[in-house]
């Protein structure tokens, strides 16, 4: 198992997309007017690519167009202290042949947005990183909690 430096386990690529398939929620990252944008967003993972829903003149759909963005998707345990991110960078782009909206219609993407979600995004995930805290390391260095009474 490798570490880095701050006693994290570093996930393989294929743990990577192994655990963001299981992942219903994730994280966009891309610019909106020249600053940084943050959009949490329902999510289905097609291979090794990252189909969004969202609605055709929707902020996201606007500034992702043939943009690099990255790309988050975690999970914790608060009271154990454990869990993993995983975080994948790609170029985004706007899906427009008829026959791949047909294809990706077909898969089990659901919206929790209310409104129209008829326009995909798909991101490659060209770079893909991930981390992992177990109990064992969690505790390690963990700092005691004031008890309450």
């Amino acid at each position: 198992m490798e570490l880095d430096s701050s006693g994290l386990q570093v996930l393989s690529r294929e743990e990577c997309f192994n655990l963001l398939s299981f992942a219903p929620i994730g994280r966009i990252v891309f610019t909106d007017r020249a600053l940084p944008a943050v959009q949490p967003v329902n999510f289905y993972l097609d291979g090794q690519s990252i189909v969004i829903r969202t609605a055709i003149g929707s902020k996201l759909a606007a500034a992702t167009r043939r943009a690099v963005v990255a790309f988050e998707a975690d999970k914790f345990d608060p009271e154990l202290r454990t869990g993993w991110s995983v975080t994948a960078v790609g170029q985004a782009r706007a899906v427009t042949d008829p026959i791949e909206i047909d294809r990706l219609a077909t898969l089990p993407l659901t919206t929790w947005a209310p409104g129209s979600r008829d326009h995909y995004i798909v991101v490659e995930a060209e770079q893909i990183s991930g981390r992992r805290i177990s109990e064992t390391h969690s505790n390690a260095g963990a700092i005691p909690q004031p008890t309450r009474g």
